[in-house]
């Protein structure tokens, strides 16, 4: 009895998990459906289940890497959609977990309410986004000038519709479990929609804050898989079995390597290292600037250890690349805890996948649960060692403010540029 016992719970569940799970009307794992390709299991029925597995993922990752590829080359308004897209998948995926686990398909207005919160977060965040990157598009036409002026006021609204919505829906003897999934949806909304908000921030700073940590994370995955897969022998965590030491420092080097070498290539070109800005002129979302600093090679001098070892003194890099380490270690080193997290998160209620999506790979929250983390990471970078005021948003707020405010603030700046003594030093230039 105890041995069946013990082989129905997956590690670390206790009793107290069965018996909440059962509270809830929880059921036994459905089981893992092979969901590869007909073509695929015809080409690869020779191999053993543990190299089919290697081509499978293989070939399904260079389709994603192309994929890739082709949405980069149609610019920073096909990648804003394409997150957009991902998002809500993920939402799905992570919903329908719940819905699966805790019976809730019975639970009144539940499927459209969850739907609704993310309607609701998504409308907040994009408008702030809108607002806050294309402030002279808003300005400009009237609806638009509108809604952004009562923004937050409309999405507190909208909220509150759907938060009175769900109180009316509450029934007499499915209270916990509303609460439970209630309580579900705002933590999905939290850990989604948030991340995805941020990662269209980064990439209005640039292509290059968007596809470097990416491309970082994506190399992590496949170098830390391939290094495990061929000299993997010592366990890394329990929550993770197939991840091993050997595969988590070979992904670590091999990361950092890849981070320099393509921030080197894409630090030179306009397109990658520039924000994405408004042109008024045309009326189309431009990407050209004279490039930052941060994107114009410099030498640097080589540690004296160093020297006798690569036989040079010093070496042109760009400054981008020095950040692109930090970025490439978080990736490679704290990283792999967002597939951790999602691990356990799958194992707490015994399924394999978040959904079968692609085939080897599982569902788009598979491939997106470690992106997350470094999303957040990118932007709190930005915002402490990159990002300063921008002048172009402060001049556009300024010119539409009304005459008697632009002629104090001009009175305000005047006055502290002569007690600066610097407008009187240009004025006798």
């Amino acid at each position: 009895l105890q041995e069946s016992e013990s082989e129905n719970k997956l590690d670390g569940e206790t009793a107290s998990d069965s018996e909440s799970k059962s509270e809830f009307g929880g059921s036994s794992p459905v089981p893992a459906l092979d969901d590869t390709p007909e073509v695929l299991n015809r080409a690869l029925s020779n191999l053993s289940s543990r190299w089919k597995n290697w081509w499978v993922r293989g070939i399904l990752t260079l389709a994603m890497i192309t994929f890739f590829f082709i949405i980069i080359y149609l610019g920073p308004m096909v990648l804003m959609t394409i997150v957009m897209c991902v998002q809500i998948k993920c939402f799905h995926e992570i919903i329908t977990i719940g819905y699966n686990v805790y019976h809730s398909y019975d639970l009144p207005w539940f499927r459209t309410l969850s739907w609704y919160f993310l309607l609701c977060v998504n409308y907040f965040f994009y408008g702030e986004t809108v607002t806050d990157y294309f402030f002279t598009l808003v300005q400009r036409e009237e609806p638009l000038r509108i809604l952004s002026k009562y923004h937050r006021f409309i999405s507190f609204a909208l909220y509150l519709t759907g938060f009175c919505m769900f109180v009316l829906s509450l029934v007499k003897k499915h209270y916990r479990l509303q609460f439970y999934m209630f309580g579900w949806t705002h933590v999905t909304l939290l850990i989604v929609v948030t991340q995805s908000h941020l990662i269209i921030h980064n990439l209005f700073e640039g292509m290059i804050w968007f596809i470097v940590p990416i491309s970082c994370v994506i190399c992590n995955d496949i170098m830390a898989y391939m290094f495990g897969f061929f000299f993997g022998r010592t366990p890394l965590i329990k929550l993770s079995p197939k991840k091993t030491w050997e595969g988590f420092i070979g992904g670590f080097f091999s990361t950092v390597l890849f981070g320099l070498l393509l921030s080197y290539v894409m630090s030179g070109y306009r397109c990658f290292t520039c924000p994405v800005e408004f042109n008024n002129d045309t009326n189309s979302f431009t990407v050209d600037c004279e490039p930052s600093e941060l994107f114009q090679l410099q030498e640097y001098n080589i540690p004296v250890v160093l020297q006798s070892v690569v036989g040079w003194k010093t070496v042109r890099m760009y400054p981008f690349q020095i950040h692109s380490i930090a970025l490439s270690t978080f990736a490679s080193l704290i990283g792999p805890f967002g597939g951790f997290f999602a691990s356990g998160f799958k194992r707490a209620f015994k399924i394999k996948d978040f959904a079968n999506t692609i085939p080897g790979h599982g569902g788009i929250m598979d491939r997106f649960d470690c992106q997350y983390l470094m999303a957040t990471f990118v932007n709190v970078y930005i915002a402490s060692f990159i990002r300063g005021p921008n002048p172009s948003k402060l001049i556009q707020q300024f010119l539409t403010l009304r005459p008697d405010q632009q002629l104090h603030i001009f009175n305000t700046l005047k006055a502290h540029l002569v007690d600066r003594g610097i407008l009187g030093s240009l004025e006798d230039a």
